[in-house]
């Protein structure tokens, strides 16, 4: 294997510790990558003492509620412009025979739902305290409480949500089955294979309409050292492809993702894009949770929530307590 992709965040540190993974600095400087690459945390989550180890080729962000007019349409009421406005919606939907929230049933979606509703509903400067900063008593105070609070109105709007995969609640979603579904801005490419258009058949609502906000996490490819100097130079090669500027236009535009260049040319993003590249500017941007405590502790938040959200029974303050509990032995 001569390359291995990784998201942004501390998945490689052992295998880059253990000398396992190519330094890319010469590379990096040689394509100005400290120049062209926003923001500078996805350079930074590619750095190990000082040098660098991969080549970031996307933002994606979690912050979405993925809205389908059909439904809406369906069930007789407005399409929401915000998460409040799509949890009073919820009982229509249910009448018309929708299920509310699509949500897959992995321990990451569930997860993934929390932290953004996390950032949406208490801001930027709590989701900083709690997962940079692992602050367990802001974890226990009333900002977080209403978090919980949400999250339980997202159980129970996603409790006939029965499929496994992602995607498959993304088509939920396409299929005009559910309202809306909390994922990241990769499913835009779901709609965009179903033939929908943003602004018409969905709608995208960053931040859940509440804080516009996204966090700046992504694909980034690893070349693993290898005794082969025809296969280090190929190496080389596919990390300059991967951030030439055509390719960083052509690849986000099929995922769906930002890109992480903030110098190519994206005239042809859609609706959703642009609300994205709109917030980057302005800089009203996350690290992802990855990117701020270890895999372990991210293990344990992922179980947290998936058993939160598959027992009706776990009250929200039995979660909150569990929760800081994780938060003040985080790493």
């Amino acid at each position: 294997m001569a390359a291995t992709q990784f998201n942004h965040g501390r998945q490689a540190e052992e295998l880059v510790q253990a000398g396992l993974m190519r330094d890319l600095t010469d590379a990096a400087e040689a394509g100005g990558w400290k120049d062209v690459i926003h923001p500078q945390s996805l350079i930074d989550s590619c750095t190990f003492e000082g040098r660098i180890y991969c080549a970031p080729i996307n933002i994606h962000s979690w912050q979405w509620l993925w809205l389908s007019h059909k439904a809406f349409e369906d069930a007789g009421v407005p399409v929401p412009s915000n998460w409040d406005e799509f949890v009073a919606a919820a009982s229509a939907l249910e009448k018309a025979g929708k299920t509310p929230l699509a949500m897959g049933q992995q321990a990451w979606q569930n997860a993934g739902a929390f932290n953004v509703l996390l950032v949406a509903i208490a801001g930027k400067d709590v989701y900083n305290t709690v997962f940079a900063d692992h602050d367990a008593e802001v974890a226990a105070g009333p900002e977080m409480r209403k978090v919980f609070e949400a999250a339980a109105n997202a159980r129970e709007m996603s409790k006939n949500s029965r499929v496994q995969d992602w995607n498959q609640a993304t088509n939920m979603v396409i299929a005009g089955q559910a309202g809306g579904q909390i994922m990241g801005d990769w499913a835009q490419g779901e709609f965009q294979v179903a033939g929908q258009v943003a602004g018409v058949d969905y709608s995208c609502l960053p931040g859940l309409g509440v804080n516009e906000i996204i966090s700046t996490s992504g694909d980034a490819f690893y070349f693993p050292v290898m005794d082969d100097e025809d296969k280090s130079r190929a190496q080389d090669v596919l990390a300059a492809t991967m951030l030439d500027p055509v390719t960083q236009v052509a690849f986000n535009l099929k995922k769906g993702s930002l890109p992480v260049r903030g110098d190519v040319d994206l005239e042809a993003a859609n609706d959703c894009m642009r609300k994205g590249l709109e917030i980057l500017a302005a800089g009203n941007t996350v690290s992802d949770v990855a990117q701020l405590v270890s895999p372990d502790t991210g293990s344990r938040i992922e179980d947290l929530f998936s058993e939160f959200f598959n027992d009706p029974g776990m009250s929200v303050d039995d979660v909150q307590s569990y929760f800081v509990d994780i938060i003040a032995d985080a790493r």
